[in-house]
């Protein structure tokens, strides 16, 4: 057993009856891991191919600063604005098919209810336990639709709300995407040797950064996780930065 997973004795607590009854009806806390994950990472990758492209074309800080600022918030912007477009479609298509499958249960029950029978008769049941789960779900409307939309168009029925997405991906965005400018910040009013090489540590700390917070969520080893980000966000500055060699001399 790994030394992260918990032992019976942890786990006993929480699962009693009256703990599991609690937390049932507390409901599911929805997740925006993704959001922060996502918003972070192109924060950071977008800003510092920024700074890649102008280093590479051996532009002035100034320049470098505008474009990275310009970068930073209407990416960041364009990125929160397509999560919640995009969110909100979901519910939007959710709420569709619930519609949907709620109009096809007042007009044709019979034909609903065998769907629900062939779903559960999939799943393992069979004879009098068969009939009795039909009957016992196909009694309750919301549950009746709610089945449907699972396992029929294997919708999921948690959606996250669309604004508090939105703004987990700009808030991450943001927040990590200007690391990579902070040190050109110094050198712009007090010039600093090796900005660039400064700034390229700080970005791959924080991609490492966000890589270690999503292992926390998710079976990944930190180093393995922060590995990962740092090698897409290696490969995006390594493009830019060729770009803005190869274009150096076309704008001198």
């Amino acid at each position: 057993m790994s030394p992260s997973e918990p032992t019976r004795d942890l786990l006993k607590p929480s699962h009693t009856p009256d703990a599991i009854r609690a937390r049932l009806k507390e409901g599911y806390a929805q997740s925006y891991l993704r959001d922060f994950v996502y918003g972070g990472i192109d924060g950071a990758v977008t800003t510092f191919a920024v700074v890649s492209g102008v280093a590479g074309a051996e532009l002035s800080t100034g320049i470098l600063l505008v474009l990275g600022l310009a970068n930073l918030l209407g990416d960041g912007f364009s990125m929160a604005a397509s999560n919640f477009l995009g969110s909100r479609a979901e519910l939007q298509l959710l709420e569709r098919a619930r519609k949907s499958e709620e109009h096809h249960i007042e007009v044709y029950p019979e034909g609903e209810r065998e769907e629900i029978r062939q779903i559960l008769a999939n799943k393992g049941f069979a004879g009098e336990d068969l009939d009795r789960a039909t009957e016992i779900i196909t009694s309750d409307r919301k549950l009746w639709v709610d089945t449907m939309l699972q396992e029929e168009l294997g919708l999921s029925l948690e959606k996250p709300h669309p604004f508090w997405a939105a703004l987990t991906t700009f808030v991450s965005f943001m927040t990590i995407g200007i690391i990579p400018l902070l040190i050109f910040f110094v050198d712009f009013l007090t010039p600093v040797n090796h900005a660039y090489l400064i700034s390229t540590l700080l970005t791959a700390f924080a991609f490492v950064s966000v890589g270690a917070v999503k292992s926390r969520f998710v079976a990944q080893r930190w180093y393995l996780a922060g590995m990962e980000t740092l090698t897409v966000g290696g490969i995006a500055a390594g493009l830019a930065y060729a770009v803005g060699v190869l274009l150096k001399g076309w704008i001198e």
